[in-house]
């Protein structure tokens, strides 16, 4: 018994000391440090931490513990949180979503800006904590009232869930501007990655709300605006990208759409959707949209091939409007109003940004368009991480303040 009581640490630390090796080498061997980035070391540390949460919260998943994004939410919302003396905090419940309301300490003579803001973290990870110095920012920069919003997440709560949550908050915030002296006039929906999908979605659900003041202007900084085609350039030539690659994007996609991962080489291979629904939706989601010089590295047309009926079955709801902003009818995007977009170079996600950005600028809509050569996905989530910010991370908050002051 004594035997197995010594050897049982010496096991659990060696166990420890093998994850943690495991991770290192397989991000030497598998991921792309763009050379654009400032700090690639910085950016090697803070991938291979984050990739040492995933595992262990996969190794606790496979365990019957947790799940994977409740670990790694739970480290996420152990760090203490800062706060700024010029800002008011306070936490807040609408009906039973709970927000955190960001208000300049200073009093103000006239009614503010309001600023409805969905966290990122593909509606498994990210909090209000983890974004909390980000809208803290952003009040006190813009001289804004900010509202962040606390929806519920996956695997807990799948899709439709976080985006409704969304619209309850924000129809709710609307309603009451008065009470936060918010100026009916500039209420701007704001949101970084699934934030920023969900800021698009909540624009255009509500665009037509006559009992609602309009909502008028929309930031959205890599914005998820589709989750079907894994194979627009971006995707191939950020695959191995940091922070975010591939898989961990397709499993983010399982997680929140209640997919079966067996399914990940008929949906890499584009079979999981009709040949009929691909034609029908490439005016929008083609890669002829993306601009030449986006697709001089590295990318390969994937041609179509027929569809797996029961991986249609199972992954079709990915087309529903509250998960696809990019497809809307043209009389519903024509109609919303001006956006100022942020993309990254290093991003999985790139091409989102560009499709959305030409669909809005197509009809019509005025855009802001901001590209981060040396960005990469979750870059603005680094303001709140002291030994691993970027000159990127300020630059993307620049520009949303000053988006916001001339508005």
């Amino acid at each position: 018994m004594w035997v197995l009581l010594l050897v049982l640490p010496g096991v659990a630390c060696v166990f420890f000391v093998g994850v943690g090796l495991w991770v290192i080498c397989n991000h030497f061997f598998t991921t792309d440090i763009p050379a654009a980035i400032s700090h690639p070391v910085r950016l090697r540390v803070l991938h291979c931490l984050f990739q040492l949460l995933v595992t262990w919260g996969t190794i606790f998943e496979k365990l019957g513990i947790c799940s994977m994004p409740q670990f790694v939410s739970f480290i996420h919302d152990l760090a203490p949180l800062k706060q700024d003396p010029d800002v008011v905090v306070k936490d807040l419940h609408f009906g039973t979503i709970p927000v955190k309301v960001y208000q300049p300490r200073m009093s103000s003579c006239t009614p503010r800006r309001g600023v409805l803001f969905f966290h990122g973290g593909a509606a498994i990870i990210g909090s209000l904590k983890t974004h909390h110095s980000i809208c803290c920012r952003l009040s006190k920069e813009s001289d804004s009232v900010v509202v962040a919003v606390g929806y519920r997440k996956a695997p807990q709560h799948k899709f439709p869930t976080p985006i409704r949550d969304c619209l309850v908050a924000s129809i709710h915030f609307l309603r009451s501007l008065d009470v936060y002296g918010v100026d009916p006039a500039r209420v701007v929906v704001c949101g970084d990655s699934a934030g920023g999908g969900m800021a698009a979605v909540v624009c255009q659900k509500l665009m037509d709300r006559s009992d609602l003041p309009k909502i008028r202007a929309q930031i959205l900084v890599y914005a998820v605006v589709q989750i079907v085609d894994f194979q627009l350039p971006s995707y191939q030539q950020n695959a191995n990208a940091p922070m975010v690659n591939r898989n961990f994007a397709f499993r983010c996609f399982c997680h929140y759409m209640d997919v079966h991962p067996s399914w990940k080489s008929v949906v890499m291979k584009r079979a999981h959707l009709p040949v009929e629904v691909w034609e029908k939706y490439r005016k929008w989601l083609g890669s002829e949209n993306i601009p030449e010089r986006f697709k001089k590295r590295g990318y390969q047309e994937v041609p179509l091939v027929p569809h797996n009926e029961d991986a249609y079955l199972e992954t079709h709801h990915a087309l529903d409007l509250m998960n696809m902003p990019l497809i809307a009818e043209d009389e519903i995007v024509s109609q919303l109003p001006e956006a100022c977009i942020v993309s990254c170079e290093n991003d999985l996600l790139r091409d989102n940004s560009l499709l959305y950005k030409k669909r809005l600028e197509d009809l019509g809509v005025p855009v802001t368009w901001h590209h981060m050569e040396d960005g990469f996905h979750g870059v603005l989530n680094m303001l709140s991480m002291p030994y691993f910010q970027f000159p990127c991370s300020t630059r993307v908050l620049n520009v949303m303040v000053h988006f916001l002051k001339g508005l």
